[in-house]
């Protein structure tokens, strides 16, 4: 890498050239993994995905493709080429319902819209027909129900431009825009399809898709709509990033890594950014560092499959050899020139540089709990749920510092059950979140956290269970550099209770902080609980030493452990 640029770059050292040699480093140490044709990329390792090595083969040429198009490297654009002409000649599988070569025509398909003039207008006719045939199956190739939506609009944008079936091209970019209006749910998020799971997919695909069509295209009425939300997302999205660089560790795919920086640089290409120049950068150059600095790349230039070295833990059945190379999506901030102020202006501080905050997340009903004195970012989860069972959904915790435990961290465990389905949102206020789930056997949940600096109030509810359930409560794990703690404030001993007749409530302390001497967290905040065990009618009380005192009440409609309507409000 270049020398770094603390002048330019105080936060990160990072410039534009330092975007550049990662580019080329990833794309050179590649380059021996193609086959003789060029038309797969079978990267090296035991771990296949659930599509087949042929599958992951075509995967690496495909997302290796677009980093070399974010790139306009025209000598890598050459062996492309090469591979697109053999890959279309029966090498690709055929692009079907809710296979994954739909995944892959879309990177293709952007990367040679990107690069028109230095690739497709250079093939030979019939190596275009070839590779628009094959594309063309992506138009009414039916997609899952998610972000999948989008891939058809990517490839149909790409063939209605050089005029291969424009009125399929068009059909295919209406219907998926189409569909993501049905997850739209407000003030710049998405849902990744049915239900409520959020997560980067927001800014890596529901968001960078239709943007970049826009942008491509030229429409301004779509760039209007689209932008309009992209800039509305990064207000949140920004603060999403540790001190040190680290995105949130929440949500799946989280071996794409440095692909979260994609929207922040996006908002900066098509003028739809809340951001500065500067700060824009300095997020996106302190992700990139984050993960080069801890062994996201291995002794062979490879993106490794997991989080900083190789973690099996953050996969899934679909992750291949080469799916890191979606953080190839990254990299579409080379798209910008070099005398763009993106890469000219010095680099301003983030949200977690510049002051504490506990910021309310609406629509996936989160809250963020920001200190600067360790830049830590951790996220509440009041409202984020997969369909299936996922660590790194279903926690009520995350950070940019720890990962997901297998002793369940941040979880209410209602017998020896740690399950928690059914999230339903109950509000994010000033400094508090609130949220009811199924637990255990039946059990309802109700979980409130109130948070300040670093210090937290967490208080569950549990109604619907066995009285005598033994009942845990987990806090934060602990991880390198950082330091958990809980303690039991009402009807706990250390973290354990059980319940009694109707409904009880269980309050704890909790911090996770990189402070090497906090102060003690019984004279960081004071909680008073008042109420009748057994009733489901409690007020809980608390008081910040130099801030607000706020009741939260807790309250069943008509008493039963199993009414459908409970509260949780600050008074």
């Amino acid at each position: 890498m270049p020398d770094e640029d603390r002048t330019l770059s105080p936060y990160t050292g990072y410039t534009r050239a330092h975007w550049e040699a990662a580019a080329d480093s990833l794309l050179a140490a590649v380059a021996p993994y193609a086959t003789e044709n060029g038309a797969l990329y079978h990267l090296p390792g035991a771990h296949t995905s659930w599509s087949g090595r042929l599958s992951d083969g075509l995967e690496g040429y495909a997302r290796t493709l677009l980093l070399a198009a974010f790139r306009r490297d025209e000598k890598a654009l050459e062996r492309y080429a090469d591979g697109l002409a053999a890959g279309t000649a029966g090498v690709w599988p055929r692009v079907v319902d809710r296979s994954q070569p739909l995944v892959e025509a879309a990177s293709i398909a952007l990367a040679l819209r990107l690069t028109r003039p230095l690739l497709w207008d250079r093939l030979d006719d019939g190596v275009r027909q070839r590779a628009a045939a094959w594309l063309g199956d992506a138009l009414t190739a039916e997609p899952w129900a998610c972000n999948w939506e989008l891939f058809p609009v990517t490839v149909g944008g790409f063939l209605a431009e050089v005029g291969h079936e424009p009125e399929a091209s068009r059909a295919a970019i209406d219907r998926g825009l189409e569909r993501i209006e049905e997850w739209y749910v407000g003030d710049g998020w998405y849902t990744d399809g049915p239900g409520r799971a959020f997560d980067y997919y927001n800014g890596w695909a529901m968001h960078l898709y239709p943007v970049l069509h826009a942008h491509l295209a030229d429409d301004t009425r779509l760039l209007d709509l689209y932008g309009g939300r992209l800039s509305r997302h990064l207000a949140d999205y920004a603060r999403l990033f540790g001190g040190d660089g680290a995105p949130m560790r929440q949500g799946r795919s989280l071996t794409y890594r440095f692909a979260t920086t994609a929207p922040l640089w996006l908002g900066a290409l098509t003028g739809r950014t809340p951001l500065s120049p500067g700060e824009t950068r300095r997020l996106a150059s302190g992700a990139l560092r984050h993960f080069l600095d801890r062994g996201a790349v291995d002794d062979r230039g490879l993106l490794t499959l997991g989080w900083h070295g190789p973690d099996e833990s953050v996969l899934q059945g679909y992750s291949g050899p080469a799916s890191p190379y979606w953080a190839s999506k990254a990299f579409v901030g080379l798209l910008l020139p070099a005398d763009h102020e993106v890469w000219t202006a010095r680099e301003e501080p983030g949200p977690t540089d510049r002051a504490d905050a506990v910021t309310p997340v609406g629509p996936p009903n989160w809250l963020l709990q920001t200190t600067t004195s360790d830049g830590l970012v951790r996220l509440h989860n009041h409202g984020s749920e997969d369909v299936r069972y996922d660590p790194y959904y279903t926690r009520l915790g995350y950070s940019t510092a720890t990962a997901p435990s297998t002793s369940y961290d941040n979880s209410v465990i209602v017998g020896a059950d740690p399950s928690r389905t059914g999230i339903e949102p109950l509000g994010a206020g000033d400094g508090w979140v609130a949220s009811r789930h199924t637990a255990g056997g039946g059990a309802q949940v109700v979980n409130l956290v109130v948070a300040r600096g670093a210090v937290e109030v967490r208080a569950h509810l549990v109604a619907g269970a066995v009285p005598g359930t033994p009942v845990r409560v987990t806090g934060w794990p602990e991880d390198d550099g950082v330091h958990a703690e809980l303690l039991p404030a009402h009807n706990l001993l250390d973290s354990a209770g059980v319940t009694g007749p109707g409904a009880t409530l269980f309050v704890a302390l909790a911090r996770l902080t990189g402070e090497p001497d906090p102060l003690p967290l019984t004279e960081s905040v004071s909680v008073k609980v008042e109420g009748e065990e057994g009733q489901g009618e409690y007020d809980v009380r608390v008081s910040w030493p130099s801030g607000p005192s706020t009741c939260f009440r807790f309250r069943a409609s008509d008493g039963r452990p199993s009414a459908s309507s409970w509260s949780v409000k600050p008074r």
